[in-house]
C-alpha cells in the first residue's frame, strides 16, 4: 500500500495484525524459515476468512525474527534478546495506534516468543491504552493436532512439517524425514538449548506428517480464532 491506502485501510481496520514467526532451525528436513511461512499463509487464512465473521484485518509483513535462544547452537537461527524483542513488538504496537488503529492482534506461530509478547501486550495496554489481543495459532489446534498425531509433535514434527508440506513442499527434504531421535526429557529441570533434548534438532515424527488432514485443521482453527475474535469484540 501507499501510505494514503494505508491511512484507509487503519481507518476500516476493526483488528491490526502482527503475524510473528522466528528464524531458526527445524531439523534436518526443513528450513529455517517454518515459522515464518506458517505466520504468512496461516494469518492470510486468518484476513480472506474474516468478511465471514464480519470483520476486517488488516495484516502487516511479518516479523521474520523472534526469541529463539534455545535454538542457537544449531546454524542458521537467528535469536533476538528478549527485552529487545519485547519492545520491538511495543514499537510496532506505538506505531499502529499512531495511525488510528484502536484493536492490535499478536497472530503468533513461534513458542519461544510467548513470554515476551505478554509482557509487550500488557504494557501496551496499560501504558499505552491500545487495546491488545493475542493468538497463539497451535493453541487453537491442539485438541485436532493431538487426536491425529498424540502428544509428541512437537517442534519439526508430524504438525509443522505438515504445514510446510501443505504450503511450500518445494522446501521439504523428504529424503531427510526420519523419526526424531531424543536425548531427554525433562518435567522440572530448565533445560538451556534445545540440543539438550534432540539429536537432529526436532520433535516427535514427521514421517508421519498428513498435509491432507492439515487443510481440515487450518480450515477449523481459522473459524475458532476468528469467531473467538467476534465475541470479544462484541
Amino acid at each position: 500500500m501507499t501510505w494514503q491506502e494505508a491511512e484507509t485501510a487503519f481507518d476500516e481496520a476493526d483488528f491490526v495484525v502482527l503475524p510473528c514467526g522466528a528464524t531458526e532451525q527445524h531439523s534436518t528436513h526443513l528450513p529455517t524459515s517454518v515459522d515464518s511461512i506458517r505466520a504468512e499463509n496461516l494469518t492470510a487464512e486468518l484476513a480472506a476468512a474474516a468478511p465471514e465473521h464480519d470483520l476486517n484485518l488488516l495484516v502487516l509483513p511479518v516479523l521474520p525474527y523472534g526469541y529463539s535462544e534455545h535454538h542457537i547452537n544449531y546454524a542458521g537461527t537467528i535469536s533476538l534478546g528478549a527485552d529487545t524483542y519485547q519492545e520491538i513488538i511495543i514499537d510496532v504496537g506505538r506505531s499502529v495506534q499512531r495511525h488510528g488503529a484502536t484493536r492490535f492482534l499478536v497472530a503468533n506461530f513461534h513458542g519461544g516468543n510467548i513470554e515476551p509478547h505478554k509482557l509487550a501486550l500488557d504494557r501496551l495496554q496499560r501504558d499505552h491504552g491500545l487495546d491488545s489481543y493475542y493468538a497463539h495459532w497451535t493453541d487453537f489446534a491442539r485438541d485436532q493436532l493431538e487426536a491425529r498425531f498424540g502428544t509428541e509433535w512437537g517442534h519439526a514434527g508430524e504438525y509443522e512439517t505438515s504445514v510446510i508440506e501443505h504450503y511450500r513442499p518445494d522446501l521439504v527434504r523428504g529424503d531427510r524425514k526420519t523419526p526424531q531421535t531424543k536425548k531427554n526429557r525433562y518435567e522440572v529441570r530448565q533445560y538451556a538449548h534445545f540440543d539438550d533434548l534432540t539429536v537432529e534438532g526436532g520433535l516427535g515424527d514427521p514421517t508421519q506428517s498428513d498435509p491432507e488432514f492439515l487443510e481440515d485443521v487450518i480450515e477449523a482453527t481459522t473459524d475458532r480464532i476468528l469467531t473467538h475474535l467476534r465475541s470479544e469484540l462484541e
